[in-house]
């Protein structure tokens, strides 16, 4: 196994985590496809989204594999009226990441992060290492530390 960015950052960190490899189908890089693939529930896989206030600008939001991002939540969790996910086309450009493979460690700039709430039900969970076909699972709240995460609630299921 190949470590990412985000995986490097752990190790700087002195983070534990468990590196999850699986075979990418580019028909299905769903999170609960990825969950699926990696054997654990959706609701422990979170995906990773990137978004725009009209306030603070762009922001990273993660929510369970199961659900949906909140963008009314997310607004008033982050200071913003509105919030808006960011165009597909640029989620490269700010991130440094593609679709399916963005992950909450590692970004071009750091970006404030929002992380659902229902992440602390879990001993770990799982987000993108980086790159499609892998995944980092780890315990939540040394996510929440090595992010600065702010713990809300923006997931609707």
């Amino acid at each position: 196994m190949s470590k990412t960015n985000a995986a490097r950052l752990l190790d700087r960190a002195g983070i534990h985590y468990e590196l999850r490899e699986y075979a990418v189908d580019e028909t299905g890089l769903s999170a609960p496809h990825v969950a699926a693939a990696i054997g654990v529930p959706p609701e422990q896989v979170f995906k990773t989204l990137v978004a725009r206030g009209d306030r603070t600008g762009v922001l990273l939001a993660a929510i369970p594999a199961s659900s949906e991002l909140d963008l009314k939540a997310l607004a008033a969790a982050s200071g913003n009226k509105k919030v808006e996910l960011v165009a597909l086309k640029e989620v490269l450009g700010l991130t440094g990441y593609i679709r399916g493979g963005v992950s909450p460690l590692g970004t071009r700039k750091p970006y404030p992060f929002y992380l659902d709430e229902t992440a602390d039900l879990w001993d770990v969970i799982s987000v993108s290492a980086g790159l499609r076909g892998s995944q980092l699972l780890l315990a939540p709240a040394d996510l929440a530390r090595v992010t600065t995460a702010h713990l809300c609630a923006i997931a609707v299921f």
